[in-house]
């Protein structure tokens, strides 16, 4: 799996929609990404897996571009760290899916306000 520098998927998004969203809206939907990502390492399902992994990824790399958010690249990057660990294995940081999945809930929630 490519973990650098996935296929643009969400062309859409880059076009200018994702930096119009809240950062709680841009997190929210990294999070959907890590959920397809957890569910589809439970069942085994490799293709959809990478897939997913590649999505957040490129929705991270999105959010790190946003220069409303210049003054949090240090936690966004970490983050992206931490999600390309738990994809690996979790050997680094000890990192899950589930726990990022808990974590990513909470941006969720506050989006839907």
């Amino acid at each position: 799996m490519a973990l650098m520098k996935p296929q643009p998927q969400h062309t859409s998004l880059a076009d200018g929609r994702w930096h119009a969203m809240t950062l709680a809206e841009q997190l929210a939907n990294i999070g959907s990404e890590v959920h397809r990502a957890r569910l589809a390492k439970e069942k085994g399902l490799e293709t959809r897996f990478n897939a997913a992994s590649d999505r957040a990824l490129e929705l991270f790399d999105l959010t790190l571009s946003d220069k409303r958010w210049k003054k949090r690249l240090f936690e966004l990057g970490r983050m992206r760290d931490i999600f390309a660990d738990a994809v690996l294995g979790g050997e680094e940081y000890a990192s899950t899916l589930a726990n990022l999945e808990s974590y990513f809930d909470r941006f969720a929630l506050l989006a839907a306000r």
